[in-house]
């Protein structure tokens, strides 16, 4: 082995040409004009024509006359407005108030601010302002490779693949071919509509009979022991009025 740190014929050199490394732009390839839209399109390319919807343009108008059709008021006159002067009655209108130059205590010098005095730096923390990239173009992660699993693979061969679907009717054993109705398809008809209809019973709120509400009484509210009028009766006394000695008799036949 010799001493040079060079394997082969190849040394460092400058390129001939110019290539995609020395340019941070996408490259030369996209200076072309577009063939696509109506603006910027390539001059040497034919272009099919573009419609817009703009908008309605103003009718020149001739005739400015209001023609015929305009009603005439009644008391307006080839001399003028006719008839007697009207009178309305409106409020009172408000005095135009003079005009308020500002005095010597309406001005606020102390909070002029920095308009009038010096003040020092002030800092915030803001968030970070998103540079401007020159390099537009894209990046590793950019490109989207294509999946290598499953049957939708570009240019490779793939194993055949098999998914559980549900059960078919179709050319199944459960398959109705006739398609008739089965006995649970008809509806049974009631037989109390062609035979005898047997008793029905329902369970409603109890039934009062109709009678007098008048309150009577009852074997409770008698009370036979207080009854005296075939019975004996204790004396009974009670106090009196009582009378006063200097109260005058009662006279009731006076002699002439």
């Amino acid at each position: 082995m010799g001493t040079d740190p060079w394997v082969g014929t190849w040394r460092p050199h400058r390129a001939r040409g110019p290539i995609a490394a020395m340019y941070g732009s996408p490259g030369p390839k996209y200076g072309l004009p577009s063939n696509t839209g109506y603006t910027g399109h390539d001059p040497s390319k034919n272009r099919a024509p573009a419609y817009s919807i703009a908008s309605r343009h103003i009718k020149f108008v001739e005739d400015c006359s209001p023609g015929p059709g305009y009603l005439v008021p009644p008391h307006m006159t080839m001399r003028g407005k006719d008839g007697i002067p009207a009178y309305s009655l409106y409020g009172r209108p408000k005095d135009i108030s003079p005009f308020n130059t500002p005095g010597p205590g309406t001005y606020s010098p102390e909070r002029s601010g920095k308009s009038a005095y010096y003040s020092p730096p002030m800092y915030s923390m803001a968030a970070r302002t998103k540079g401007l990239s020159s390099d537009q173009s894209p990046g590793p992660a950019a490109y989207m490779l294509p999946s290598m699993l499953g049957p939708k693979v570009v240019n490779k061969s793939s194993a055949p693949y098999y998914s559980v679907t549900g059960r078919s009717k179709t050319g199944s054993f459960h398959e109705d071919l006739q398609k008739t109705p089965g006995p649970g398809t008809y509806r049974v008809v009631d037989p109390g509509v062609y035979k005898y209809r047997p008793p029905h019973y329902s369970m409603t709120a109890r039934t009062f009979m109709p009678s007098d509400t008048t309150q009577k009484p009852g074997p409770g509210a008698h009370s036979p022991e207080k009854v005296l009028l075939n019975k004996r009766q204790a004396p009974n006394f009670s106090f009196g009025i009582k009378h006063s000695d200097y109260l005058a008799p009662l006279i009731v036949d006076v002699a002439d």
